[in-house]
Parts: structure tokens; C-alpha cells; sequence
């Protein structure tokens, strides 16, 4: 005759708060940081921090931050009615550009 063991009590499936999701992937993306050791304090196992990464990298495709500043003098901007200023460029959309035009030109600046 075989021998079975039930266990009962509280299910150990935990829920993360997307909070804390974030808190440790940004943890992650720390200088330095030890992605094996981040997990174990956690107590999860690495592989649970990068699929969370994905899911928020996922998530936030085609979404960017943005900053709006109100220039008292619209003379920098040349006549433009938006101006988009990126790490490495600077789009300046005259008030006249066409949507399509604005949207493949901002497509094809990779920040």
C-alpha cells in the first residue's frame, strides 16, 4: 500500500502589486546590480523579474513620457507650432504639417 501526503493551508501563489513589479525590475537596470541575488530576496526566481520586464517594456511601447514647457517667446521654435526634442534630435512641426507626415516623421526618430 502507497502512502499520500495532503497538505493544506494557504495556497503559496503570491499576487505583486505592479508597484512592486516595477520596483524590482527597476531594481534590475541598477548599475551593478545582481539580478540572482535581487530575486532571492525577493524570493522569486530570476526568470519571474524578466518577464515582468517584458510585460511592462510591452506595455509601454509606443507610449512616451512627455514634458510640456511653455515658451514665452515663440521665436526659438521658428514659427513651429510643436517642437519635439529628443536625447539625440530635435523635430520642430510647423502648424501646417499634415498627420501623416508628423507621424512617419516621429516614427522614424528613434530616441
Amino acid at each position: 500500500m502507497s502512502q499520500i501526503t495532503v497538505i493544506s493551508g494557504p495556497e503559496r501563489r503570491r499576487v505583486w502589486t505592479d508597484e512592486q513589479k516595477r520596483q524590482l525590475v527597476a531594481a534590475i537596470a541598477a548599475p551593478g546590480a545582481n539580478v540572482a541575488e535581487i530575486a532571492r530576496r525577493a524570493d522569486l526566481r530570476p526568470n519571474q523579474i524578466y518577464r515582468w520586464r517584458r510585460q511592462i517594456e510591452q506595455a509601454a511601447r509606443g507610449f512616451a513620457e512627455v514634458q510640456v514647457q511653455v515658451h514665452p517667446d515663440p521665436a526659438p521654435a521658428m514659427g513651429s507650432a510643436i517642437t519635439v526634442e529628443f536625447e539625440r534630435a530635435i523635430v520642430r512641426i510647423p502648424a501646417g504639417a499634415s498627420p501623416g507626415l508628423v507621424s512617419a516623421v516621429l516614427r522614424s526618430v528613434k530616441p
